[in-house]
């Protein structure tokens, strides 16, 4: 007889309470919402920022039609996430193991790992440089203190889940009231950033001399928007309510909630992913590719008159550096808790949070530390490797998107809540021009080094 499948995050599972049939519609969605903040933080991470704000600055409002069509791909497959771990009891790793043998498990496990890495990165990088613009502390310093978020996690997860919600959306809704601030104080064309939504041809062809093709950032924007571990983390946290288990009516239920938590939270990340691509391009494009586009030129170019014209102040760089340290805080929760789901469901073994927590923090400050000691102190060198962190999760996303996709379409897995057949469709469609888009960046790439 084959052994029960482990609850996923187990000491959180069927944790949070919600109210009974009667209650209305808001206090139902009230309860469900949690979950969906914390796959959003995700979606906005310091690999989003660098992406977005180069892509803003070198091709204006070009790639604001990736960050949508990225933003609705991530909506379709947290959804499929959250009927994943509501239908079966599973997460994403552990249902994913059912359809392969463990030799594959451990390839899966591997690679998911070096995408939470790449991702870690991100943080890591994002936090030092915010640490250096507002308390002008070195890169490396900056890098070595990010290992104290291993104790605000551990801290934070003693005041239970539904507080880590509440502190994550606190920081979510810091970081939107300062970018509608400083967009808004930046006077965008409106009609410019309405046309910028309309896929172009541009997105393939347009280059610069010496920097990132369009092509290369639009896979960056999509590898730091639909992050796979967020379809790992959600399939699991979305676990943590006291819904009935056994009744259909129940589950449906939970789904419904679930998803509107989701996209609610994930059209927030969408708005502050814009806003930063918007101010990129309003305040930095069409000016010297050299100079802007960096976190540090960013910060320095908001308190310059000369560049940004009248709304320069040192308020402005203040807001944009305290967001970006939200940012990083922000994405370190979620990213320990989705090592922990991998590694049980792919490969059954648990580890201490602790434990974890140091050794995939050590993992992702290693190659940070050998970039600044190789080639120096200078914040390019670290921002030009957050952003192949992120065309590499671009690279990564197939080999979760279609496990999931196959799953949630298996009638005998989710019965009456398999996949439509249209949602099939245009999660295959997703899937695979992803995959040719990946093809042509590899391609791209290989060319760039000879």
């Amino acid at each position: 007889m084959p052994k029960p499948t482990p609850i996923s995050l187990e000491e959180i599972n069927n944790t949070v309470r919600i109210p009974d049939a009667k209650s209305g519609f808001f206090r139902k969605l009230w309860a469900f919402s949690g979950p969906g903040a914390l796959v959003a933080v995700g979606y906005m991470d310091p690999g989003n920022w660098i992406t977005s704000i180069q892509g803003g600055a070198l091709y204006g409002y070009l790639l604001l039609s990736v960050i949508l069509i990225s933003s609705l791909i991530a909506m379709l497959l947290q959804a499929m996430c959250v009927k994943i771990g509501i239908v079966t009891g599973m997460d994403l790793a552990q249902a994913t193991k059912t359809l392969v043998g463990k030799k594959t498990s451990y390839c899966l496990w591997i690679t998911t790992e070096l995408a939470i890495i790449a991702t870690e990165i991100a943080e890591v990088i994002g936090g030092a440089v915010a640490l250096n613009l507002l308390f002008k502390i070195p890169l490396l310093i900056g890098v070595l203190l990010t290992v104290l978020d291993v104790f605000i996690l551990l801290c934070l997860m003693q005041f239970g889940f539904r507080k880590i919600e509440a502190i994550v959306f606190c920081l979510i809704a810091t970081i939107f009231i300062i970018f509608v601030y400083e967009v808004v104080r930046a006077s965008p064309e409106f009609s410019q950033i309405m046309n910028g939504f309309i896929p172009k041809r541009d997105i393939f062809t347009a280059t610069i001399k010496g920097h990132d093709s369009a092509l290369m950032l639009a896979l960056g924007i999509v590898g730091a928007t639909v992050m796979p571990h967020n379809l790992y983390l959600h399939s699991s946290i979305v676990q943590t309510r006291k819904y009935n288990r056994t009744n259909k009516t129940s589950l449906k239920e939970a789904i419904k909630y679930a998803t509107l938590d989701s996209n609610i939270q994930l059209t927030f990340s969408f708005l502050i992913n814009c806003l930063l691509l918007i101010l990129g391009a309003t305040l930095f494009y069409g000016n010297n590719p050299d100079d802007l586009g960096r976190f540090t030129q960013l910060y320095d170019a908001l308190k310059n008159p000369h560049i940004v014209g009248t709304v320069a102040s040192s308020t402005m760089a203040t807001l944009f550096a305290v967001a970006l340290l939200a940012s990083g805080q922000n994405a370190t929760i979620t990213g320990t808790l989705t090592g922990q789901i991998v590694m049980e469901g792919f490969i059954n073994l648990s580890v201490p949070l602790w434990v974890r927590r140091i050794i995939s923090r050590g993992l992702a400050i290693t190659p940070v530390i050998l970039c600044i000691y190789i080639w120096g102190d200078r914040e390019n060198i670290v921002e030009n490797l957050l952003v192949y962190t992120q065309v590499f999760l671009s690279i990564a996303l197939p080999i979760s998107m279609i496990p999931l996709i196959l799953l949630t379409s298996n009638k005998h897995k989710m019965g009456d809540f398999v996949n439509s057949q249209l949602t099939m469709i245009v999660g295959w469609v997703a899937t695979t021009v992803l995959i040719i888009l990946n093809v042509e960046l590899i391609y791209e790439t290989i060319q760039s080094l000879f």
